[in-house]
């Protein structure tokens, strides 16, 4: 249903898109993680492909994150840590994925879009897209895409968004940290590098990219109980008062707009 989110996949000469869409700024409920997670493992196996793109839809914000409706929804402990499960399996399928995968952020992105765009083997970014790591704020944590970001980014920058929860950092920032790979000054720009890039890789030895790939993410076999830890801690903070209060009172403040 539309208004649970939607993710389409195509392939066209050898690049296979996935791409996912909800309307309260591409948020991620726990259907659209499982349909997410489905869509890139599918991808890896799909022999005519030699490479993925993921992007949202739309031209605004590229992930908003946790779907806040979702999470006050949560009743229990166990249903917490299986919906924070959903943000593991997304990034532990971008992880052992063997097609090279970039990512396309053509803006604002909180949270779990964070964890895709670190996730990513490539990210192009459009100078619009600022990021915030919000968990914090939330009285919760950064701990399900901690391993993601923190690898790309380093451990300072990681605590400095995770600390600084309340706050935008521009996308010149993202891109001077390794968050993102390159920023382009307009959708177009934008559009014109990810599909020269996917097209150079498209055109490239299917085994020398399986085997870089494998060497880039040399020494995270350990992430899928990592990621599996880390829900459980999210699962049980998620059910404090001090969370479903803040995230009430987030939710009645923007209907009051």
């Amino acid at each position: 249903m539309p208004e649970q989110g939607t993710v389409s996949v195509n392939t066209i000469s050898q690049i296979t898109t996935v791409e996912f869409h909800h309307p309260k700024g591409n948020s991620l409920p726990g259907k659209l993680l499982q349909e997410l997670d489905e869509s890139i493992t599918a991808a890896g196996r799909v022999e005519e492909s030699r490479v993925v793109i993921i992007r949202s839809k739309g031209d605004r914000a590229f992930c908003a994150g946790a779907s806040f409706d979702e999470l006050l929804a949560i009743s229990d402990e166990e249903q917490g840590k299986q919906f924070f499960m959903g943000f593991a399996r997304v990034i532990n399928a971008m992880r052992t994925c063997p097609k090279l995968i970039i990512a396309r952020v053509q803006g604002k992105t909180v949270g779990g879009g964070i964890g895709i765009a670190a996730a990513a083997d490539y990210t192009l970014a459009h100078s619009s897209a600022s990021v915030k790591l919000s968990e914090l704020a939330l009285g919760i944590g950064p701990f399900v895409v901690g391993p993601a970001v923190g690898r790309k980014i380093g451990t300072s920058a990681f605590a400095t968004l995770s600390l600084d929860a309340r706050n935008w950092y521009d996308a010149g920032w993202a891109e001077q940290k390794g968050l993102y790979n390159r920023v382009l000054d307009s959708i177009e720009a934008l559009d014109e590098a990810v599909d020269t890039l996917a097209a150079d890789l498209a055109s490239s030895n299917p085994d020398s990219m399986r085997e870089l790939k494998q060497i880039m993410w040399q020494s995270t076999g350990h992430w899928s109980s990592t990621l599996e830890q880390r829900a459980e801690i999210s699962g049980r903070l998620v059910m404090s008062e001090f969370t479903r209060s803040y995230i009430q009172e987030f939710k009645n403040t923007r209907n009051k707009k």
